[in-house]
């Protein structure tokens, strides 16, 4: 495995640094091309697993929301334990194996039907079980795992060293934009009309969607799938691919495995690293269980439905881009270490914070009667307090951990050999992947245990509160004079 591409920016290690490689600076075709893929695979993640379509299986199919949020962070512990045992391999293989472009198609192929099969979770179970749906979603999770292997490692081929920045800004920008979209149209097309009397939204649901069969929250598979395939198109047309290595796909895997061990070997050699990695293992593991079970806490909690879903996460969607420059501020004002620190308190206090919220409750101790108070705005959603402040903390927590993902990496340059950096960022890449169990299965113990969303979702602070006390012990990463 190449150095560059176990950070997840592409792979150059069988490539010259010529000036082909380089490029000339400029997003040429094939580099957008490789952006789409990303903005078009995204909006799988904010439609299925955080904001609609998970929660609607929580709340609907399972029928309970504590219930629900035990059975798919169940599940997503399988899916992360998949994803340990297999990514982190084909990413140390990747450089052996030769041209990804098959190999991106075949999980296209497999991904889009998977997809608009979801569509047929019925709420009276007459299509898809729960069980069925969780076997999908698994199956889905572990393919898109994938695809972002393969897909990382072309960026340089497709957009050469002096643009792969530009793509990859590109691509980030596209997948919130695209999201973004999807949940906007979701809501004017399907949850809007027939409750709001508004000259731009349609009488009725489009393409007669049928509410009482929760039909606008299954169409968002199909509008995934459709949004998935098309945005795949150009990648396999325009961005070039790897060239054929005669390797064997066994002996590539054998390498790669051998890559494995290496990289961490370099690790370990490195104390204050090593520290550091471990410790973002577990807070990055938190701030993605925040995430993740974002939406199912939410309809269980403040008993949201998916008019108040959408918005929540349009809402969330575009403020959260506040998050990159909030990173950047604090890198340079605090230094990235400090950064990190802030980012990691702040999404605890958010946690703790929102375990504190409910539609008639105010941060633990402030009832609060709607009743007895005005509604905030005449709108068909979010009327009362307790929903703004639960909204406003939300919006605390998507930017900070948003920022978090960007000091992180700062962070590492700084307490890395420059000769060492494409190791380190191998092990940090991959060690993304290899504890994404640990966020899933806390969550569900705290569920089970306590027979509540509260208690699952406290855990969570567990793992940030490991993450945090970790950076105590790590020397480095401060500001730069």
């Amino acid at each position: 495995m190449s150095t560059v591409e176990a950070s997840g920016s592409g792979s150059v290690a069988d490539l010259p640094i010529d000036a082909e490689v380089m490029g000339d600076g400029r997003l040429n075709r094939g580099g957008v091309a490789w952006s789409l893929f990303e903005g078009a695979r995204n909006p799988y993640v904010i439609l299925i697993t955080i904001y609609i379509f998970m929660p609607y299986v929580a709340g609907v199919m399972v029928g309970d929301p504590v219930r629900g949020q035990e059975v798919i962070s169940q599940w997503s512990q399988y899916a992360g334990w998949a994803v340990m045992l297999t990514a982190p391999l084909l990413g140390a293989s990747i450089d052996q194996l030769g041209p990804r472009k098959g190999w991106l198609a075949l999980i296209v192929g497999l991904m889009v039907p998977m997809m608009v099969a979801l569509w047929w979770a019925r709420p009276d179970h007459s299509g898809l079980s729960v069980t069925m749906v969780m076997l999908l979603v698994t199956a889905i999770g572990l393919l898109f795992a994938f695809s972002e292997v393969l897909h990382n490692s072309l960026l340089v081929r497709a957009a050469g060293l002096g643009a792969a920045h530009k793509a990859s800004g590109l691509a980030l920008a596209l997948g919130n934009l695209t999201s973004v979209a999807a949940l906007g149209f979701t809501a004017w097309a399907f949850a809007l009309p027939g409750k709001v009397d508004w000259a731009w939204v349609p009488a009725a649901p489009l393409f007669g969607l049928d509410p009482a069969s929760h039909e606008p929250e299954r169409v968002v598979a199909l509008l995934a799938a459709g949004i998935f395939a098309l945005g795949a198109l150009p990648l396999f047309l325009f961005t070039p691919d790897a060239p054929k290595t005669g390797i064997p796909m066994l002996t590539a895997f054998r390498s790669g495995a051998v890559q494995l061990v290496r990289m961490v070997a370099t690790v370990r050699r490195y104390k204050d690293a090593a520290v550091y990695l471990v410790s973002r293992m577990f807070y990055v593991d938190g701030m993605n269980a925040i995430l993740i079970y974002a939406g199912l806490y939410a309809i269980g909690v403040m008993k949201w439905g998916a008019l108040e879903m959408l918005m929540y996460g349009i809402v969330l969607s575009v403020l959260a881009v506040l998050g990159g420059f909030v990173g950047r501020w604090l890198d340079a004002g605090l230094g990235p270490k400090s950064a990190v620190r802030v980012e990691i308190f702040m999404s605890l206090l958010g946690i703790i914070a929102l375990l504190g919220m409910g539609p008639d409750r105010i941060l633990y101790f402030w009832a609060y009667d709607v009743a007895a108070h005005p509604p905030m705005w005449d709108g068909p959603v979010f009327r009362t307090l307790p929903e703004w402040i639960y909204i406003l903390i939300s919006f605390s927590n998507a930017v900070f951990i948003t920022a978090q993902y960007a000091s992180s990496r700062t962070m590492l340059t700084r307490i890395t050999p420059p000769d060492q950096t494409g190791a380190f960022f191998g092990v940090y890449a991959l060690s993304g992947v290899a504890t994404g169990w640990l966020g899933p299965m806390m969550v569900n113990w705290g569920t089970k245990a306590t027979h509540s969303q509260q208690g699952g979702f406290a855990m969570v602070t567990i793992l940030l509160a490991i993450g945090f006390v970790g950076l105590l012990f790590v020397r480095g990463g401060g500001r730069r004079i």
